[in-house]
This record gives structure tokens, C-alpha cells and sequence, in this order.
């Protein structure tokens, strides 16, 4: 079927998911709202309007605030591929009604694209307004490869090494953390996981290509192979609503849940004899100096990149 053909009238407009998307990172209504400039009954209406749009629940509310139910964070999922192609599509108009801008494709794995890229960008228009910067996100070795095509002009992966074929600078340091739902008996515990016990348990993970499992592997070599998932989720917000859950622990860059540990939606779980901290890694291709908008996005991560959380 051709995309013009395509029926579209139970698909929700975009304003109303990136509502969802800031339910999902805010984990409240209220602070979805007060991110989002409207009221909290204003937001609770939308959402009531997208389940019944969609057909399915998308959030459950309680006293501790609001999660997305699984079958939100399958939408909330694919709501970012939306959104990010329609910001691509803003960033082609931008381009087209500007003939001096300059243009910047930007690859970068779900950590980066999600907890630092936002406000390195906003330092880039500052300095390059007329620049218009397209934004594709996906895991460590997608990014890779988008560079080595020519799709990207720089990305930003998270893996344990550097991809092979390209040239690479660390820009941030990181590190992995152990997250529980507060009910899971895990979040009670006096004694930290060990480096065989987390191996043995099935966890609620990415793609095998991922640059967080990937990250988890490598600092668990005396223990491979790691238990089979008991889950495999296709983005980090989808993990992080399955382990609120109770399904499973996880682990989770701290960038990522540092919001949901501070408001108690998750628990951090003490580990010992395993090294959890790793780089992340602005990488181009090698020969090729990044040049322009690249050259400076590079500057601005490298300066403005949190230092070992």
C-alpha cells in the first residue's frame, strides 16, 4: 500500500504524543503538564482522548504518579520514530526556506538522543541559528553504521569499544546501575549482587546490539554466556515502565533513571566485584575531521558532558 493510501484516522496527532512522551519521562500528569504549557485536567483529557482514539490504555495513575502500561510504551515507542521524522521533516522545511542554512545529520544511540543530545543541540542553534539538524536514534551499531554509509555526518554510541572503521573522542562518562521496582525483593536487600548472581538472572534487556547490553557483557567476561532475557524491549523508556512494572531487574544507564531512583519509581540495586562504568563516544569517519556544524556539535558535547555520574 502506498503511503498516501494509508488510513490514518486512529493514529493520535503529534502534539498529543509528545504529550505522552513527557507522561512517560515525568512519570506525573502534573509535571507532563507543566512541561507541556497547559493544565493538569488539559492533560488528563488528551490522554483519555488517545486511549479512546487507540483503543487500549496507554497510563496507569496511582498515588505514586503515573507509568505507562505496556501497551503505552509499545506506542510511546513508536511514537519516537514519529516524532523524530517529523522533527527531520521540520529540519528539511527549515532547510528549504533558508537557502543559506547549513544542514547537520546527527545518528546517535537511544542514551545520548534522549538525556544529552536535547540541550547540546539547543547550545548549537545558539551558536549556528541558520544550521537545521536532522536526528536519527537506534543503537550503537545502527549509529555506526549510518556513519560509515554516509547517512550520518556524526554519531554518538555507547558500547564498550569504539566501532571498528571509525574514528572516535569520548565525550561523557557513564555509568550502568541495577533498577528494581520498589516492590521486587531486590529493593530490600542488604547484600549487594554479585558479578555470577547478575549474570544468572534473566533481566529485562535490549537488542543484543545495543551498546547498554553490550556494556553489561563486557564487564561480566568470567560469567558468559549471561542468562537468556526474560524480556527484550526495544527502547530504554520501554524497559524502564516493564521494571516499574515488577517484571524484572534491569540495567539501565544512570542517565536514564537517575529521575526515576530520586522519585522512587525505581530502586538501585548495590552490586560488587563488577565494573559498570563505560564511555560514550562521539564517533566520524576516520580521515574525514568533522567540519562545520559537526565540528562544533562536537566541541559543545565535549565541553558540556556530564562527568562520571
Amino acid at each position: 500500500m502506498a503511503a498516501e493510501d494509508v488510513p490514518l484516522q486512529r493514529v493520535p496527532d503529534l502534539d498529543s504524543l509528545q504529550l505522552l512522551l513527557r507522561v512517560a519521562s515525568t512519570g506525573s500528569l502534573g509535571r507532563a503538564a507543566a512541561a507541556h504549557g497547559i493544565s493538569q485536567p488539559a492533560v488528563s483529557a488528551r490522554v483519555r482522548a488517545v486511549e479512546r482514539l487507540v483503543g487500549v490504555p496507554l497510563v496507569a495513575r496511582s498515588a505514586r504518579g503515573s507509568t505507562l502500561t505496556p501497551a503505552g510504551a509499545l506506542v510511546a515507542d513508536w511514537a519516537r520514530d514519529v516524532l523524530q521524522a517529523a522533527a527531520a521533516l521540520e529540519a528539511g522545511l527549515a532547510s528549504l526556506r533558508d537557502e543559506g542554512d547549513q544542514q547537520l545529520r546527527v545518528a546517535a544511540s537511544q542514551t545520548v538522543a534522549e538525556q544529552l543530545l536535547p540541550r547540546w543541540l539547543v547550545h548549537l542553534a545558539a551558536e549556528r541559528p541558520r544550521t537545521a539538524v536532522s536526528l536519527r536514534a537506534g543503537n550503537s551499531e545502527e549509529v555506526a553504521a549510518a556513519v560509515r554509509d554516509g547517512a550520518a555526518d556524526l554519531g554518538f554510541v555507547e558500547g564498550p569499544q569504539p566501532p571498528p572503521g571509525l574514528a572516535s573522542r569520548t565525550v561523557a562518562r557513564d555509568r550502568l546501575v541495577v533498577v528494581v521496582a520498589p516492590t521486587h525483593p531486590w529493593a530490600r536487600r542488604r547484600a549487594p549482587v554479585d558479578a555470577a548472581e547478575l549474570a544468572r538472572t534473566p533481566l529485562v534487556q535490549r537488542e543484543p546490539r545495543s551498546g547498554t547490553r553490550a556494556a553489561l557483557e563486557a564487564a561480566l567476561p568470567g560469567h558468559l554466556p549471561t542468562a537468556a532475557p526474560l524480556l527484550e524491549m526495544p527502547s530504554t523508556s520501554a524497559i524502564r515502565s516493564a521494571v516499574a512494572a515488577g517484571t524484572a531487574p534491569a540495567v539501565l544507564s544512570a542517565l536514564a533513571v537517575g529521575d526515576d531512583i530520586a522519585l522512587g519509581r525505581l530502586v538501585a540495586v548495590p552490586v560488587r566485584d563488577v565494573d559498570l562504568s563505560r564511555s560514550l563516544r562521539a564517533v566520524w569517519v576516520r580521515g574525514a575531521r568533522p567540519a562545520g556544524p559537526a565540528r562544533d556539535l562536537l566541541a559543545i558535547a565535549t565541553a558540556r558532558a556530564p562527568g562520571e555520574p
